[in-house]
């Protein structure tokens, strides 16, 4: 079955429908046949972000469509994704790399996924295919 990994940015795009790519990372995530793929790193960052946007209610709505294994896989990192992570992190110092961008590379990598719903660059980047 194919897979495709969901950024924190994708996830936002997707609920918030004042964001410029909201358009596009909607259709690429409802045409989309296969699994959704996330990280614990990536639900941290995206609930984070819509609490402090979008307010608490709609941070436990998002948090529980990613914790519904019916929707989403969320992956954990394992330790030597995060060791993984930290050395693209030190090596890419000059992209601008977040960590939990690569801790997402490298989790995409050891999946051998190469699509990643995503509006951040930064997955162009490093070599994934995104829609927007």
């Amino acid at each position: 079955m194919k897979r495709a990994f969901v950024d924190t940015s994708g996830w936002y795009a997707y609920v918030r429908a004042d964001e410029p790519a909201h358009g596009a990372i909607r259709a690429a995530l409802e045409r989309w046949e296969g699994r959704l793929v996330t990280t614990d790193f990536v639900f941290d960052e995206t609930v984070t972000l819509s609490r402090l946007r979008l307010g608490s209610a709609h941070a436990a709505r998002i948090g529980e469509t990613l914790l519904d294994p019916g929707v989403v896989e969320l992956v954990r990192l394992l330790p030597e994704d995060f060791e993984d992570a930290w050395g693209l992190f030190k090596k890419n110092a000059d992209k601008g790399w977040s960590f939990t961008d690569c801790s997402s590379f490298a989790v995409m990598r050891r999946l051998r996924l190469s699509e990643a719903i995503a509006t951040d660059r930064h997955f162009r980047q490093a070599g994934f295919e995104t829609p927007a």
